[in-house]
């Protein structure tokens, strides 16, 4: 991926994974135009990087999608690369009954809201070289965390989502690549201060160079395993993981 003179649009980009991509975009040369719900997390966002832009967007409400990309492409026609990042994370029992809110929102953010994202901009997508979709999946899309369930499940759809757009694709300018975080320390389930997980410069330092590769899946050292783990005997790894998430040891 070119990592300089593009016009590039975040979604969830106030904060964590998000604002660290845009600032390392931003850094680099780019147009970045940053989206979210929390208007106070952009303008800390925007403020900290002058000539950042930010517009509001709930991306579960097909109505605010729809408005942000006209406004999008209206204001930036030169837009060529949309990362779509914005998702939620709660704890479930699979074991139980799910609650339905949870249920709802989990899906119309993480997976809904990617699909209605790039299916208001792809049309504009395809008319610009060098153009980009990156869609944010997770480790936990190959390697469930079983306390959470359903946010596990919705990587795994954006992963399969993924490489059907990318087949799709393949004949027109827009490049499909995937974004696939091990745990970073973000927001999602109060994991600022989590020794275990990787921090977050760190991550976005590793991610920014794979990105200048010809990588079709971006990945870091540390989601390496956790990608490869699916297959036959994929349930091994998935028990290890999840007892050793719960015990408080560190996956190795």
């Amino acid at each position: 991926m070119k990592l300089s003179g593009n016009t590039i649009f975040i979604t969830g980009g106030g904060s964590g994974i998000g604002r660290g991509l845009a600032e390392a975009f931003h850094k680099r040369g780019n147009q970045v135009i940053i989206s979210g719900r929390r208007a106070s997390h952009l303008k800390a966002t925007t403020d900290a990087n002058p000539g950042m832009a930010a517009i509001e967007l709930d991306i579960t409400n097909p109505a605010s999608v729809a408005a942000a990309a006209g406004r999008l492409i209206k204001a930036y026609p030169a837009l060529n690369v949309l990362i779509n990042n914005a998702g939620i994370m709660q704890i479930d029992n699979a074991a139980e009954p799910i609650d339905d809110a949870l249920l709802t929102a989990t899906l119309a953010t993480n997976l809904a809201g990617p699909i209605r994202m790039t299916s208001a901009l792809v049309e504009h997508l395809k008319t610009k070289d060098d153009a980009v979709i990156a869609n944010v999946s997770s480790v936990l899309g190959f390697v469930p965390m079983a306390v959470s369930a359903v946010y596990s499940a919705t990587k795994a759809a954006i992963h399969s989502y993924t490489l059907s757009q990318r087949y799709m694709l393949k004949n027109t300018k827009v490049r499909v690549l995937e974004i696939a975080p091990p745990w970073v320390r973000t927001e999602l389930l109060n994991s600022s201060e989590e020794e275990r997980a990787m921090p977050l410069d760190q991550f976005i330092a590793e991610t920014m160079a794979v990105f200048a590769t010809d990588a079709d899946e971006i990945l870091v050292e540390q989601a390496k395993p956790m990608r490869a783990n699916p297959g036959p005997a994929e349930h091994a790894w998935v028990n290890q993981f999840n007892d050793l998430l719960l015990s408080g040891a560190k996956a190795a």
